[in-house]
């Protein structure tokens, strides 16, 4: 076996252990899914009108300081609310929360508009672990206001709402984690989510069209890694550029320009 058919093979029992723990399977799977997103609200949000009209994965969303972020899964609703559903592997997380809640307020107001006129926007994450704790669901973030010895909800239409992976109840919650958690898509309890996860496991095309996912994201991850050490090398001054070409074969010359004239802007 050569070394294309071990990576290959090596895929495809990557692409078995995937669920929608892992934000890239997640944003491949509700990519265009509307009845699997409108799904998640649902359940998460406990409304049962939910209606998603636009649906965005891996969305880049940028401040006016040019900052940004990847939201996993970007959808809005029939009333102009603006959702960010995220997988969060690691226990911390509260200020990417606050970044990212941040960039959907200015993402929905535009020039002219008027703040009382903005709608409510979600960041929802979805943790591996009980990060909070509380052997609870669902931990609602909201602000409150503290006037003397009481807290009124300030009820500025921005929620933040940490969900527990780890939860396994009997009702609609504990199912759905089961799902983000299930490999095999058969033992899932929501067909909305099963259908999509069961295509690009288990179907020809979708295997197929998964696999060249993992392979983009292996030559990206290896083209960013040449940048990288590109970078390092060009801030020593030791090297000169075609120096440098040759021990990181993947960038050609023009790009080595580019980067150094981003570390001399820099400097």
């Amino acid at each position: 076996m050569n070394t294309t058919e071990q990576t290959h093979q090596q895929d495809l029992e990557r692409l078995k252990a995937l669920r929608y723990m892992d934000d890239d399977f997640m944003a491949v799977c509700l990519a265009d899914n509307f009845e699997g997103v409108e799904l998640i609200l649902r359940i998460v949000l406990g409304r049962e009108d939910t209606k998603i009209k636009s649906v965005r994965t891996q969305e880049p969303l940028k401040n006016l300081q040019g900052r940004s972020a990847i939201l996993d899964v970007y959808a809005i609703d029939s009333t102009g609310k603006e959702f960010d559903v995220e997988i969060q592997r690691k226990d911390a997380g509260a200020k990417r929360a606050r970044h990212n809640s941040s960039l959907l307020d200015a993402h929905i107001l535009k020039s002219g508009d008027d703040t009382e006129d903005i709608p409510d926007s979600y960041v929802i994450f979805i943790t591996e672990n009980d990060v909070m704790k509380g052997n609870q669901p669902i931990y609602p973030v909201e602000r409150y206001v503290t006037i003397g010895e009481n807290k009124v909800l300030f009820g500025d239409g921005s929620h933040i709402l940490y969900v527990n992976g780890k939860y396994r109840g009997n009702d609609e919650i504990g199912k759905l984690m089961h799902d983000f958690l299930c490999t095999n898509p058969d033992d899932m309890n929501y067909e909305a989510l099963a259908k999509k996860a069961r295509y690009f496991k288990q179907d020809e095309k979708g295997v197929a069209a998964m696999c060249k996912i993992m392979e983009d994201m292996r030559n990206e991850a290896a083209l960013n890694n040449a940048r990288e050490t590109a970078e390092r090398l060009i801030k020593k001054r030791k090297m000169t550029l075609d120096e440098i070409a040759e021990c990181v074969p993947l960038l050609s010359i023009d790009e080595l320009r580019e980067i150094e004239m981003k570390v001399m802007q820099l400097a």
